[in-house]
């Protein structure tokens, strides 16, 4: 069934001529149909059939838990508004900052791609939340965390420097020599053997390395 719901994702939301993930297609217009009060919006802004960043992180989110890291990382780059400002044309069509989420973008002519309500720090949490735990894969849990990540196969090593209390400092390397998108082969804290799925957070004033290799 979730293969099923992104194959129509992937067909009926995805605009990538203007680097979009609409809500949904086609907007409510002049139908009989009666969604209540989305169909007040013009068709193709805000919830009538624009990007509702929300549900478009969420997209992201879908497609890492189920192991299509290139895809993730695809649509992670469309959501991303610097790559709404990288040229002049990118710019005058998007028309709000490139340094902050926003809210919704509009998907229909004469202003497709534009920014609507900037500033959005809900979008902003849930991108925060799609790029460190479900594509980086670094998730905490109570007194341990987890590293899980669903990447794109063409990388092959990303490191993160994470700091779970005020003492004590942790030096993630994830290699990724078979270029595949998830799987933790092996893993290790300071050497010795540890579950990928439950690796101790340790408040000893030290810095702790971290080795995750990507495998069967």
């Amino acid at each position: 069934f979730a293969e099923r719901a992104m194959d129509a994702v992937r067909t009926h939301l995805v605009a990538r001529e203007s680097q979009l993930l609409l809500l949904l297609s086609p907007p409510f217009d002049r139908s009989a149909q009666d969604p209540g009060y989305i169909k007040g919006y013009p068709p193709g802004v805000r919830e009538n059939g624009g990007q509702y960043t929300h549900a478009a992180v969420w997209v992201v989110m879908a497609l890492a838990r189920l192991g299509c890291g290139d895809e993730a990382a695809e649509f992670f780059h469309m959501l991303n508004p610097v790559n709404h400002g990288r040229t002049r044309a990118d710019v005058a069509r998007y028309k709000t900052e490139p340094y902050v989420m926003a809210g919704d973008v509009y998907a229909r002519s004469p202003h497709a791609g534009r920014g609507g309500w900037s500033w959005y720090t809900g979008s902003a949490g849930w991108m925060y939340r799609a790029g460190i735990e479900s594509i980086l894969g670094l998730r905490r849990r109570g007194r341990t965390f987890v590293i899980d990540p669903c990447i794109p196969s063409s990388w092959s090593e990303y490191q993160m420097t994470c700091r779970f209390s005020d003492s004590s400092r942790y030096e993630i390397t994830v290699s990724n020599p078979t270029h595949r998108c998830r799987g933790v082969a092996s893993a290790t804290l300071d050497g010795a053997p540890v579950s990928a799925a439950a690796i101790p957070m340790l408040n000893d004033g030290r810095v702790h390395d971290v080795q995750i290799i990507l495998g069967d």
